[in-house]
C-alpha cells in the first residue's frame, strides 16, 4: 500500500499556471478546482479497508484526469462550441462525479470513523493558496458539488456563445441552446444550493475555516445567485423576441434580475478575492449587476411614460437616464473585466442586451426632447430617480438531493 495515485496528465501541470487568455465569456466560470492525487502513509493505508481505498484511488484519479483535461476546455469555449452542445466530455465528467458520491457519503455518514481520517486535497483557483488539503469527507463533498456547478456554467457558456449557421448567416445563439441553458443554469444553482444548505453546515467551524476562498459560503451563494441572474436574462431575452410578452412581465424579469445581481454583489463584497480569477470574479458580477440595472429602469421608464401626469412622465425620465448610465458604467466595467487577467472577449452582442444597446440611448433622448420644458434642471431629474418595484425571484434552483451513502466503502 502507500501512496495511491497514478502518474498525473500533462494537463494538471499545464493547469497550475494560471491562463493567459479565456476566449470568449457570455458566463463567468472561475476556474475549475482538480483534485491532486491521492496519497495514504503506509500506517493509514494499511489500517483501511483495501476495497475502499482501491475505490478512491481508482474514482479519484480518474475524476482528477478528467477535470485536468476539462480544465483546459474551460478555457477554450470556442472550440468546446463546437462539439455536440459543447458538453460532451463535461457530461462524462459529471457522471463520474456522480458515481463518486455515494463512496464519499459512505465515510462521511453519522458515526463513521473514517470521515477525517483521509486528507484530501484539491488546487484552488481564487484562493491564494495553489491548493488546500483537509482531512475531512465533507470537504470532498463540497469540492464534488462545486465542480459540478462550475461544468454546468461551463456548459452554459458554450450554448451561449454565438454560432454562424451553415447557410453563412450572421452569428446568433438559438432558441433551442437559450432554453437548454435555463435548465442547466438552474442545476449549477442547486448544487450550490446543496452546498450550503446540506454540506457547509456538517463542516465544524475551525474545518469551515480552513476552507478556501473558493468555497467559502459568500462564493457559493454568489455563484448561485449568478446562475440565477442569467438565467433570468435568458428569460427576458426570450420575453422581449416574443409580441405576446407585455412591458410589465420584461419589467418583472429585469427586476427579478437585478435583485439576484444584488445578492451575489453583497455576498462577495467582504471576501479577500485576489487579482486573476477572483478579481474577474467581483469585476463580472460588477458588470452583470449594472447591466440588469439598466434593463429594469428602462422598462420600469417606459410603464412609468403611459401615466397621463407630469409627475409620471418627469419620473419616467429620470429612470431612463438611469438605465442610460448604468449602461454607460455597466460598459466601463466590462472592458475592465475583460482586460482583467486573464484576458478574454465578449461574443457578438445578442439576447436581451443587444436589444437594449440600441434602445436605451434612442429612448432616454426621446423622451427628454419631448419634457425638454419640464427637465431643464438635471440634477433635480436625478433626484426623482423612481425606486424600482421588488419582486421576488420566481425562478429557484433545481433541487439537488445527495444520493445515498454506499455503505460498503465504510464497512468493508
Amino acid at each position: 500500500m502507500g501512496c495511491f495515485s497514478s502518474k498525473p496528465d500533462d494537463a494538471s501541470v499545464l493547469i497550475r499556471r494560471r491562463p493567459a487568455s479565456i476566449g470568449e465569456v457570455a458566463v463567468f466560470v472561475p476556474g475549475l478546482r482538480v483534485p491532486e492525487p491521492l496519497e495514504l502513509p503506509p500506517p493509514l493505508a494499511d489500517s483501511l479497508p483495501r476495497r475502499l481505498t482501491e475505490r478512491l484511488a481508482a474514482s479519484r484519479d480518474r475524476i482528477a484526469n478528467m477535470a485536468a483535461r476539462e480544465a483546459l476546455a474551460v478555457t477554450k469555449p470556442r472550440r468546446r462550441a463546437a462539439t455536440q452542445h459543447g458538453a460532451s466530455t463535461s457530461a462524462d465528467l459529471v457522471q463520474a462525479l456522480e458515481e463518486y458520491l455515494p463512496v464519499i457519503l459512505g465515510m462521511a455518514k453519522d458515526g463513521s470513523e473514517l470521515e477525517d481520517k483521509i486528507q484530501f486535497a484539491w488546487m484552488n483557483q481564487e484562493d491564494d493558496a495553489e491548493e488546500t488539503a483537509l482531512p475531512s469527507a465533507w470537504y470532498e463533498v463540497l469540492s464534488v458539488l462545486h465542480m459540478m456547478a462550475m461544468l454546468r456554467l461551463s456548459q452554459a457558456n458554450s450554448l451561449l456563445l454565438p454560432k454562424t449557421s451553415l447557410e453563412g448567416y450572421h452569428a446568433k445563439v438559438s432558441e433551442e441552446n437559450k432554453r437548454a441553458s435555463v435548465e442547466i443554469f438552474l442545476k449549477a444553482a442547486g448544487h450550490l444550493e446543496c452546498a450550503m444548505q446540506n454540506v457547509l453546515p456538517r463542516m465544524s467551524p475551525e474545518k469551515r475555516k480552513g476552507l478556501p476562498v473558493d468555497l467559502s459560503e459568500g462564493v457559493l451563494k454568489a455563484t448561485c445567485m449568478q446562475a440565477l441572474g442569467q438565467a433570468i436574462d435568458v428569460q427576458l431575452g426570450l420575453a422581449i423576441d416574443s409580441p405576446k410578452a407585455t412591458l410589465a412581465v420584461k419589467r418583472r424579469l429585469a427586476c427579478e434580475m437585478v435583485k439576484c445581481w444584488q445578492q451575489a454583489h453583497e455576498s462577495i463584497a467582504d471576501i479577500p478575492l485576489l487579482d486573476g480569477w477572483g478579481e474577474k470574479h467581483r469585476l463580472f458580477v460588477k458588470w452583470k449587476h449594472m447591466e440588469a440595472k439598466a434593463a429594469a429602469y428602462y422598462y420600469h421608464g417606459l410603464i412609468l411614460d403611459e401615466g397621463n401626469t407630469e409627475k409620471s412622465h418627469r419620473a419616467a425620465v429620470a429612470a431612463l437616464q438611469s438605465a442610460e448610465e448604468s449602461l454607460r458604467e455597466s460598459r466601463a466595467v466590462c472592458e475592465a473585466f475583460h482586460t482583467a487577467s486573464p484576458f478574454s472577449r465578449s461574443p457578438t452582442l445578442w439576447g436581451s442586451m443587444k436589444y437594449l444597446h440600441d434602445k436605451i440611448h434612442k429612448d432616454s433622448n426621446c423622451k427628454v426632447r419631448i419634457n425638454k420644458d419640464l427637465y431643464s434642471n438635471v440634477d433635480r431629474t436625478h433626484d426623482m430617480v423612481p425606486a424600482l418595484p421588488d419582486f421576488a425571484v420566481a425562478l429557484q434552483p433545481e433541487e439537488y438531493r445527495l444520493p445515498r451513502t454506499d455503505a460498503a466503502s465504510a464497512n468493508d
